[in-house]
């Protein structure tokens, strides 16, 4: 079975569904609502677990009523949080989501200040148990810690590379398999274009990286030259946490030895698929529903 342990945030999400994304300043009314646990690392955690993998979460969340749903709903999809950290008297981070009828969101999260950046603790850990290191940049320290204790290993890293207020370049150069959000790349290169942010974004590591662009697909590299996935065409329901699926089957199909062009478009196909149900989790399907859905496109 494959090991994939996943560093970074997990939040309750509080998705409220609208015909249309507010445009202008007013009051709206919400079609339907729920609340979900979300973050960039948890989710894909629960990705990789709902594919078979056998999963670990390391984050931070506070001892409040929020962090234990959090960390209970986890468990009972089947990620273990034996790792995870729990601040006394502190809050859990929480995001606002709104989604329209086409499937796209607006997200603002709030990280919570309560909760320690410090990673040193993560020394504690045993890096050598699992077959790839999973990050998100939203917690710093954490992705740089769990990488340098991964590569001491010699256990290969995927970093989920999104938009963050830090700069990420060092984690890039610390990871096997950096794959951007398309704004993330942006960010990090100061360059619009596909191929040429790649490049530039490939002169910070040895590794692989990759751009995922929503219903375009995902651009890497291999030896220099540019390739595609186009996306798969699904009935879009809602948006929330794909690129976090993504990531989870993603790292779950490196582990697995697969290469980077089958690993993308598995990765891509579990993506498509978790946009047909609403949420960041109810849709994820598990392996099965893929190589069937997968096959229809041979």
């Amino acid at each position: 079975m494959t090991r994939i342990v996943c560093v970074g945030i997990t939040v309750l999400d509080r998705i409220w569904y609208l015909d249309d994304l507010p445009k202008e300043g007013g009051k709206y009314v919400a079609k339907n609502y729920t609340e979900v646990g979300g973050g960039p690392a948890a989710t894909a955690a629960v990705a990789a677990a709902k594919l078979g993998a056998e999963v670990d979460f390391i984050g931070r969340v506070g001892d409040d009523d929020t962090g234990t749903r959090l960390l209970t709903e986890l468990e009972s999809l089947g990620v273990n949080t034996r790792y995870t950290r729990v601040v006394k008297g502190a809050r859990s981070s929480q995001s606002a989501v709104l989604v329209d009828a086409g499937g796209e969101r607006i997200i603002a999260n709030y990280p919570s200040p309560d909760l320690p950046a410090a990673a040193d603790w993560l020394h504690e850990i045993d890096f050598s148990q699992w077959d790839v290191v999973l990050a998100d940049v939203r917690w710093h320290e954490g992705a740089r810690e769990a990488f340098t204790l991964a590569r001491q290993q010699g256990v290969p890293t995927l970093l989920d590379a999104d938009v963050t207020p830090q700069d990420i370049a060092e984690l890039i150069t610390l990871s096997d398999h950096a794959a951007f959000s398309a704004p993330g790349l942006r960010r990090l290169t100061k360059r619009d274009e596909a191929e040429e942010a790649l490049k530039k974004a490939q002169t910070l590591t040895n590794g692989h990286v990759y751009v995922t662009q929503g219903r375009d697909g995902c651009f890497w590299l291999e030896n220099d030259a540019l390739c595609h996935q186009p996306g798969f065409e699904v009935e879009v329901v809602d948006t929330t946490g794909a690129g976090d699926v993504f990531h989870g089957a993603l790292a779950v199909s490196l582990g697995q030895k697969q290469s980077p062009s089958e690993a993308v478009r598995f990765a891509s196909a579990v993506a498509a698929l978790k946009c047909t149900k609403p949420g960041g989790r109810a849709g994820i399907p598990d392996c099965d529903q893929t190589r069937s859905f997968l096959s229809l496109f041979v």
